[in-house]
C-alpha cells in the first residue's frame, strides 16, 4: 500500500530473525520522509499521572488530506504505546490532525486493539479511567515532570534483596560491603497464594539477617510497577487472582511493619540503572537486565530518577506484522521478546536447539548458555541475534532519554553471552548511527559487580531515621 508507514530493512540483520524491522529505523525514516515534504504539521502528546505530572513528545506528521496521511496512524501509535511504558499515564492528549486523535482514542478503549493497556495504565496503575483526548497541537498541556534522588545510602547494616521471576537473590550489607550472598531458584508467577510470595521474601530476609549482629534498613528490586513501596502491578505476582491483590499490595508496609526497620521497594529497573550509577560514579545511565524479563531503569543527569514507569519490557523495538506476539499484553515486537530468556527460549528452535522438559526456566536458560561456552553454532546465534537487537534498541532508546552510559547485565550476559552482544550492538551503532556510537559509553559490569550489584544498591535505598 503507497499510504502505508513504511518498515526498513537493517543494515545488520539478526541471523535467527530475518524478519526484524526495528523501530528507530521506521521512525527516523517517516520524520525524515515528513520533512522533506516540506508539508508537514506539529504533532504533540502529553502523559499526564496521577501525581499531576505530565510529560511532553514533540514530533511532526503529514496534514489532514495530505495523500501519505494515513501512515501518520500507525506511526503516532506505537510512539504513544512506547511513551505509556516508558514514561506511564492515565491521560493521553493527542494534539495534532483529528484523524490521529480519532484513531488513538480508538485503539486504546476499553474494547480496541490496545485494551490491555487502556486497563492496564488506568485501573491497574494509576487508578483512574484511562483517558484520550483529542486536541490541537497548541492546547496540550505544559511538560511538568519531576525526579528524586534515589538510595546511596550504604551505613550501617542492611539486607538488600533483588526478586526476579526465577531466582531470588539476597545480600547482607555493612557499611557498603556485602558480607554474605545467596541466589535460590523459586516460581513466584506459577503461585497462587500470596502466603507464598511472603514465605519465601521472609526466608530470604532472616537469612541475611543471620549474617549480621543486627538489621539497620531493608531494600529491595521486583519487576513491576510499585509506587510508595507498593506493587500496582507485577508479573511476579501474575499468578494471584484479583481477589487477593490487596494481600499483595499491602506484602511490603507487612514486612516493614514485623521487621520494624526502614524497607523500600522499588522496579528492579530502577535498582539496576542505581547500580550502575553507583559503580562508575557518573550519571545518564540507562541500566538494561536481561533476565526472565527486560528491566529498565534511568538516573538522569543529575544523578535522580524520575516518576516514569521505564518498563521497557512491553515498549515496542520491533515493527514487523510477523513479530512475536507479548503473552501478557498480546502486542508484538516489545523489548521482552528480545532482551531475556523469553528470548532465547523463542530463538531456540530455530538454532537447532530442544530445550529441556520438566525444568525450570532458569535450568532450561543454562542449558542453552552450556551449548553457548562449548562453542554451538546456534547457541552463537541466538546472542548474536540479541546483539543486533540492542544495537538497534539503543539507538531507538537514545530518541526517548538523555544518555551518557548505557549498562548491560542480568543472567542472559552471563559468561560468553554479554560480550556477544556487546560485541553486536557496538557494531550496529558504529555503522549506522556513529553520533551515538562517540557519545554513548555501552558497557558490561566486572562479574561480581553482575552478582550481587543490584542486591547493594538495593540495599542502600532506605534512608536511616
Amino acid at each position: 500500500m503507497s499510504n502505508a508507514f513504511k518498515l526498513i530493512n537493517p543494515k545488520f540483520v539478526p541471523p535467527l530473525d530475518p524478519g526484524f524491522r526495528p523501530a528507530v529505523l521506521a521512525n527516523r525514516a517517516f520524520v525524515n520522509e515528513v520533512r522533506e515534504s516540506g508539508a508537514g504539521v506539529p504533532l504533540v502528546l502529553g502523559l499526564e499521572r496521577s501525581d499531576g505530572s505530565l510529560s511532553r513528545y514533540e514530533t511532526v506528521v503529514f496534514p489532514e488530506g495530505h495523500p501519505r496521511a494515513d501512515a501518520n496512524l500507525r506511526y503516532v501509535e506505537r510512539l504513544v504505546k512506547f511513551l505509556l511504558w516508558q514514561r506511564g499515564g492515565w491521560k493521553v492528549y493527542v494534539g495534532g490532525p483529528k484523524s490521529v486523535g480519532a484513531y488513538i482514542a480508538q485503539c486504546y478503549a476499553p474494547d480496541g486493539s490496545r485494551a490491555f493497556d487502556y486497563h492496564f495504565m488506568g485501573e491497574d496503575v494509576y487508578e483512574k479511567t484511562f483517558t484520550v483526548v483529542s486536541c490541537d497541537a497548541e492546547a496540550v498541556p505544559p511538560g511538568k515532570e519531576t525526579t528524586q534522588p534515589l538510595g546511596r545510602h550504604l551505613e550501617g547494616c542492611r539486607i538488600g534483596f533483588d526478586l526476579g521471576a526465577s531466582d531470588r537473590k539476597v545480600s547482607a550489607v555493612v557499611d557498603g560491603e556485602a558480607v554474605y550472598s545467596e541466589e535460590v531458584v523459586w516460581e513466584p508467577r506459577k503461585n497462587t497464594d500470596p502466603s507464598y510470595h511472603y514465605d519465601e521474601i521472609m526466608k530470604a530476609i532472616q537469612t541475611a539477617a543471620s549474617k549480621m549482629e543486627r538489621v539497620d534498613a531493608i531494600g529491595g528490586s521486583s519487576a513491576g510497577v510499585y509506587i510508595n513501596d507498593r506493587p500496582m502491578i507485577a508479573s511476579l505476582f501474575r499468578g494471584v487472582p484479583k481477589d487477593k491483590f490487596d494481600r499483595v499490595r499491602n506484602l511490603f508496609l507487612r514486612i516493614r511493619e514485623e521487621m520494624g526497620v526502614p524497607l523500600n521497594v522499588v522496579n528492579d529497573g530502577e535498582v539496576t540503572a542505581l547500580a550502575g550509577s553507583m559503580s562508575l560514579e557518573d550519571n545518564g545511565v540507562l541500566g538494561i537486565a536481561l533476565g526472565s524479563s527486560e528491566a529498565g531503569g534511568y538516573v538522569t543527569m543529575d544523578g535522580n530518577i524520575t516518576g516514569w514507569l521505564n518498563e521497557l519490557a512491553f515498549c515496542p523495538v520491533d515493527y514487523s506484522d510477523e513479530a512475536p506476539a507479548d503473552e501478557w499484553s498480546g502486542d508484538r515486537g516489545v523489548g521482552a521478546l528480545y532482551f531475556s530468556q523469553q528470548c532465547v527460549f523463542r530463538l531456540a528452535p530455530r538454532a537447532g536447539i530442544d530445550l529441556p522438559a520438566g525444568v525450570t526456566d532458569a535450568e532450561k536458560l543454562k542449558a542453552v548458555q552450556e551449548k553457548l561456552e562449548a562453542g554451538h553454532d546456534g547457541a552463537l546465534n541466538i546472542w548474536r541475534s540479541m546483539g543486533y537487537y540492542m544495537g538497534y534498541a539503543i539507538a531507538h532508546y537514545a530518541d526517548f532519554y538523555e544518555l551518557k552510559h548505557v549498562l548491560i547485565l542480568g543472567r542472559c550476559t552471563s559468561g560468553r553471552g554479554g560480550d556477544l552482544i556487546l560485541e553486536g550492538a557496538k557494531e550496529v551503532l558504529n555503522a549506522e548511527f556513529p553520533h551515538i556510537a562517540a557519545s554513548v559509553n555501552i558497557q558490561l559490569p566486572d562479574e561480581k559487580s553482575r552478582r550481587v550489584g543490584q542486591s547493594i544498591a538495593a540495599a542502600s535505598l532506605p534512608a536511616l531515621p
